[in-house]
């Protein structure tokens, strides 16, 4: 298997764990699988991904969606934020008020990086 695909399998994997109603940075997911200061790969990663996944809860680390305003991509994603209880405001999100913050257990137990 080759290193981008194993870095997709981590990203999926980790993406399925964020729940419903919250949100996480690039750089978070990137430190949750284990590849700390790889926030742009995992935006490399995600415009890969095959099938359904929950894209739409990966934002810029100042809560911004991070497709250009008014494009079908930004509005996508902000309805799909909002269908999940998640305040959009002016294409932003606040992450002090949407951020994951996995429990110690979910880091230890499901996080295998």
């Amino acid at each position: 298997m080759t290193e981008i695909n194993t870095v997709k399998l981590r990203m999926e994997k980790t993406l399925s764990l964020v729940p419903t109603g919250n949100v996480v940075s690039y750089g978070q997911l990137a430190d949750l699988c284990g590849l700390p200061g790889r926030a742009r790969l995992m935006g490399k990663c995600l415009r890969s991904l095959d099938g359904q996944h929950n894209w739409h809860r990966v934002l810029r680390a100042d809560g911004k969606i991070a497709f250009p305003q008014g494009s079908e991509l930004a509005h996508e994603q902000s309805t799909r934020l909002l269908d999940e209880g998640v305040l959009v405001k002016n294409g932003r999100v606040r992450i002090k008020d949407y951020g994951w913050q996995p429990d110690l257990y979910t880091v230890l137990s499901k996080l295998e990086y």
